[in-house]
């Protein structure tokens, strides 16, 4: 099949990586919320913002690193108080991913944000399953769930978010870390991390984003995690970039993320493709699509046009992104036939 894609133009290769099936496998769902539906729940639920109008807010997306990008994604996430919000807000982004031809999502959610505020983890986690289901049923789009922790707040509070949540373990199929990097390194919650593989949840976590490689190798060996989400400072250390392609662990790359929180200075500079190249399951994927301005469509499309990649490096991509999700071997072969018919097809 790599063969066959290296016969495709590059004047054709945007309309091939829009209509290739494809797995996300690094959405925060928060991050989905668009400033239209902001101002929609906010008026819906009587909360008062710091923005005057839709635009103002638009214009507040300037950020320099992670931590500003962070104050304003907190702020937006206070208009989610009922069920139905959680519920609209998931529903919009699975839409936007089925018309992205995303076959498979494995959504990020941060239940600390919301509980901190006096919402309830039952009212986190059915409006975002019920979209899930829905989904399913409605789009063909399969989705699942994954509860991060805020890695800023302490162990204590991880524990206790995590008793909280499993009453509705049944919803949910593993636990991530995220939030402010830089100073918070994975061993900070290896005590959690092994509880949640005592109860075979999936596991992974943010690493090498901001932060240095070292904090790739302890989530790796620490934490245990199946994936590291982000890893695209682990190019500065030859010896992880070995234990990453010899073990297959994925990385789930985003982007414009990294280009609008400034981990790099243009998109040209990506270093998605030295990934691929050193034999890495790199993926690619959105992050916080409302905030970075852009989708999967979009990342996939900006990210090749500024650096060069071709067709074959978009269907390894794609395949990688089936390999690295927590989906049986069977759906696997599906979403991967699925795949090469439509490079055939497209050939």
């Amino acid at each position: 099949m790599l063969k066959l894609a290296s016969s495709i133009s590059a004047e054709r290769l945007p309309e091939l990586l829009r209509r290739m099936p494809k797995a996300e496998l690094h959405i925060h769902i928060e991050g989905s919320l668009e400033p239209e539906l902001i101002f929609a729940l906010a008026q819906r639920n009587g909360v008062q913002i710091p923005y005057a109008s839709v635009e103002e807010l638009r214009k507040a997306y300037a950020f320099t690193n992670l931590q500003s990008f962070l104050d304003i994604y907190y702020a937006g996430a206070s208009v989610l108080l009922k069920e139905q919000d959680f519920y609209d807000m998931a529903w919009a982004y699975l839409r936007r991913a089925a018309a992205d031809n995303v076959v498979r999502a494995e959504i990020f959610f941060d239940p600390q944000t919301h509980t901190a505020r006096g919402v309830s983890m039952e009212t986190v986690i059915n409006g975002l399953y019920r979209a899930c289901e829905q989904a399913h049923a409605d789009l063909g789009v399969s989705a699942s769930l994954i509860l991060c922790f805020l890695r800023h707040l302490s162990e204590e509070e991880a524990f206790e978010t995590l008793e909280q949540a499993l009453p509705y373990r049944d919803k949910f199929i593993g636990v991530g870390l995220d939030s402010s990097e830089v100073g918070h390194p994975p061993e900070k919650f290896a005590r959690v991390f092994a509880r949640c593989r005592e109860l075979g949840l999936h596991l992974v976590a943010h690493a090498g984003e901001e932060g240095p490689p070292a904090y790739v190798w302890t989530a790796l060996d620490l934490l245990k995690v199946e994936r590291v989400d982000h890893g695209v400072q682990s190019t500065k250390d030859a010896a992880l970039m070995q234990r990453l392609a010899k073990d297959r662990i994925p990385l789930t790359v985003c982007p414009l993320s990294n280009l609008k929180l400034c981990v790099f200075p243009q998109l040209k500079d990506h270093n998605l493709g030295q990934l691929l190249d050193a034999g890495l399951v790199a993926t690619v994927n959105s992050d916080d699509p409302a905030y970075f301005g852009g989708y999967m469509n979009d990342n996939f499309i900006q990210t090749f046009a500024a650096t060069g990649l071709t067709a074959p490096q978009a269907y390894q991509l794609a395949k990688n992104s089936f390999d690295a999700s927590f989906i049986d071997a069977s759906m696997k072969r599906r979403y991967t036939d699925l795949l090469d018919a439509t490079f055939a097809a497209f050939e």
